[in-house]
């Protein structure tokens, strides 16, 4: 049995068991799963015949290790949050659009329903959000993420080009990173969480986070994502007007640093596709000249059906508008959206989003009574988190990640930074720590 095989069923066999125990080990097994995709390597071969539902069980062994603590657990100022009940609300949009549209055929019959896939999703999710509630756990759940990206980034720089698609890399992680857009936009939304764990680490944290850093970029470069290099080039934008004020000076250089190290990465192959974001539409290529094409369709879909055509049935239903689409993709997040769910799908999508930025917002401010290391701590989670969405959000405007789960991880973590904030303050409030220093 190969060595990598022998160690990933050793890290599953910790986190499943682990997690009736501690449910953090299950929560970090699952991000890694995620992130890995075991069953797509050749190293998970030997074992594939045992027929373990890997990311199910860590699931399952998560919930019961939460069931078994449930009295260790620290929620912060609530059980459920406005944010977690938005989120419930939203499935429950999901989950009535399913009930009361046309039966969905062709590509859903073959994967998990939407509305299947985001009941997985906000379980997981409501999981995560009541169990990473410390600043420990949130920093390990971090680590996990920018150890995640690292091995896309390794994975991408090992495959030959010969299984490359059309110049493109592929199908490299798990199965939501099965097309090349959605690896850029997951990895795009990594880099600025690897910028603030490298700001905030030792030397040790450090050379992981530029390591991290490194390959990752390298790999949105093979995946020729215009859509991830506006939501980085957003991101910067945002990292710049963000920066916290005594910090401005490293974040401002560390950005220099990284943009000279990208274009030193890139190739003819990525400067030759990057370079059609600002061609004229008369002289888009094939894919984003089909993408705006496809937006007009769904313009004309959503006019005549605005409470939606029904999760997962925008591919069967955009061809009575456009013959030339059918079966095909909205190529938008925003434009998934209005056409599936309707205009309450995206009236709450929206409302999540910004309330996922409030939320963050709110945690920046109330850090700063925090004592000094304590509050840095959490500022810079909260600065990093906001940079990632910013990143997530705009690369979704030309790619369709509204089932990536991805996505519903970065809305839910700012309530994982929020408890982390009320147990750090209720820990202040009865003297479990030192008081804030008078400015």
């Amino acid at each position: 049995m190969p060595l990598k095989t022998v160690l990933f069923l050793g890290l599953f066999v910790v986190c499943a068991v682990g997690a009736l125990w501690m449910p953090l080990l299950g929560v970090l097994g699952y991000v890694g799963h995620y992130c890995i995709g075991p069953d797509r390597q050749w190293w998970e071969a030997p074992i594939g015949h045992w027929g373990l539902r890997y990311s199910f069980t860590l699931a399952i062994a998560t919930a019961i290790g939460i069931a078994l603590n449930w009295r260790k657990l620290r929620f912060g100022r609530s059980l459920f949050t406005r944010h977690e009940w938005l989120i419930l609300i939203f499935l429950g949009i999901v989950w009535l659009s399913t009930l009361t549209s046309e039966e969905t055929w062709g590509f859903y019959t073959m994967v998990d329903h939407p509305s299947v896939k985001m009941t997985k999703v906000v379980i997981f999710l409501l999981m995560m959000s009541h169990v990473v509630t410390t600043p420990k756990s949130l920093d390990a759940l971090l680590w996990v993420l920018i150890a995640g990206a690292l091995i896309l980034g390794l994975q991408a720089f090992t495959t030959p080009y010969s299984q490359f698609t059309r110049g493109r890399l592929e199908s490299v992680g798990g199965a939501d990173f099965s097309e090349a857009n959605f690896l850029a936009a997951f990895l795009a939304s990594m880099l600025p969480l690897i910028g603030v764990q490298f700001l905030r680490s030792g030397w040790v944290g450090r050379i992981v986070c530029l390591v991290s850093g490194v390959f990752s970029t390298n790999a949105i470069i093979l995946t020729r994502s215009r859509g991830a290099m506006v939501g980085i080039a957003a991101g910067g934008i945002i990292a710049i007007a963000l920066a916290p004020r005594q910090h401005r000076t490293k974040i401002l250089i560390g950005l220099a640093i990284a943009v000279a190290g990208g274009i030193y990465l890139t190739d003819p192959g990525f400067i030759n596709r990057a370079s059609t974001i600002t061609t004229a539409q008369e002289d888009l290529d094939a894919s984003a000249g089909g993408r705006i094409e496809i937006w007009k369709a769904s313009g004309r879909l959503f006019s005549k059906n605005l409470l939606g055509v029904g999760a997962g049935n925008f591919f069967q239903a955009i061809g009575k508008y456009d013959a030339r689409f059918e079966g095909r993709d909205a190529h938008s997040t925003p434009i998934r959206c209005c056409g599936e769910l309707g205009i309450q799908g995206m009236a709450l999508f929206l409302l999540l989003v910004v309330n996922a930025f409030v939320i963050l917002i709110r945690v920046a401010r109330r850090a700063g009574h925090l004592p000094a290391g304590q509050g840095e701590r959490i500022l810079y989670m909260a600065y990093g988190l906001a940079v990632a969405l910013v990143a997530y959000l705009v690369s979704g405007l030309t790619m369709t990640l509204l089932y990536i789960e991805a996505l519903w991880w970065l809305l839910g973590i700012p309530v994982c930074l929020e408890r982390v904030l009320d147990n750090l303050e209720r820990g202040r409030e009865a003297g479990l720590l030192p008081a804030a220093k008078a400015s």
